[in-house]
């Protein structure tokens, strides 16, 4: 039963930056349309730019602050002078743009730092607890609990500010909203860098508790952004459920060996389910007109 219980709460502490990273998606693709495929690379890049300056001495504020930072800079630097003239172009070619971006990061980060095992460890001792008999770490604690925090922050941040409103009219339709007086390159510019904030601050916690590893971090971009799909590229809440959802279904199944090898499918596997639960109104439309 304990083993259980471990699984769980990893499962959920993974699955609430999977989340996380869905949020900062969500909220980026509602103000400009693009899927950001380089948001794993650029939590990635933070990652390794934080442990190097703790493997230099500096205090880990330092760290925390320039991993944060240099996601939101990035995002923003990519939102301001290249996304522009992709604004209307097909969402496509938008992503390939991303996924460009992505790649140039990681034979960046792979030409830094050799390929050697690192250990990226973060002081957050002071929020572990004890429950049930077993340790939870902080690191866990705070993923789950800057998870909730974040997705309630931002629904009310696109519903209840000016500029979430900016933003969502600029989802509806960017050349309306333009005629109504949106300043489209500043909104889409902050969301650029919100985007990339919390992709720094995922990927920091990520090489935390999963590996500090380019590769493997960069790659954390497939299963965010199959909560994405679950939450259908719109709502925030449901981005969130299928995240821990995704987190726990795939630590869950390394309790099993016949299936636990293929755990890294599992985004996958809840992505395709809720796509098909969604459009199974329309499979039924089709069955009654033949």
């Amino acid at each position: 039963m304990l083993a259980y219980w471990l699984f769980f709460m990893s499962g959920l502490a993974v699955g609430a930056l999977y989340a996380l990273g869905g949020v900062g998606l969500v909220i980026l693709n509602r103000a400009t349309g693009v899927l950001n495929f380089a948001y794993g690379a650029i939590g990635a890049l933070g990652a390794m730019v934080a442990w190097q300056l703790l493997d230099w001495g500096y205090p880990e504020p330092i760290a925390w602050l320039a991993s944060i930072g240099l996601g939101s800079v990035l995002s923003s630097g990519f939102g301001r002078f290249v996304a522009p003239g992709l604004a209307h172009r097909e969402p496509v070619v938008k992503a390939v743009a991303t996924l460009g971006l992505a790649i140039a990061l990681l034979g960046l980060m792979n030409l830094l730092w050799v390929t050697t095992p690192r250990k990226l460890t973060l002081s957050t001792d002071a929020l572990s607890v004890s429950l049930f008999g077993m340790r939870i770490t902080g690191t866990r604690l705070l993923a789950l609990g800057t998870g909730i925090v974040m997705t309630f922050a931002m629904g009310l941040f696109l519903t209840g500010t000016r500029l979430g409103l900016m933003m969502r009219a600029l989802a509806d339709n960017r050349r309306v909203a333009s005629l109504l007086g949106v300043p489209i390159m500043k909104v889409e510019t902050i969301a650029w860098s919100v985007s990339g904030a919390l992709a720094g601050f995922t990927g920091l916690l990520f090489g935390d508790l999963v590996r500090l590893d380019p590769t493997v971090l960069t790659f954390i971009v497939i299963p965010v952004i199959a909560t994405t799909v679950i939450g259908r590229m719109k709502s925030i809440p449901v981005t969130f459920g299928g995240g821990l959802f995704i987190g726990v279904f795939e630590s869950m199944l390394a309790l099993y060996p016949p299936v636990g090898q293929f755990r890294v499918a599992a985004p996958f596997v809840v992505a395709i389910a809720m796509l098909m639960w969604l459009q199974r109104g329309r499979y039924l439309t089709f069955a009654g007109e033949d």
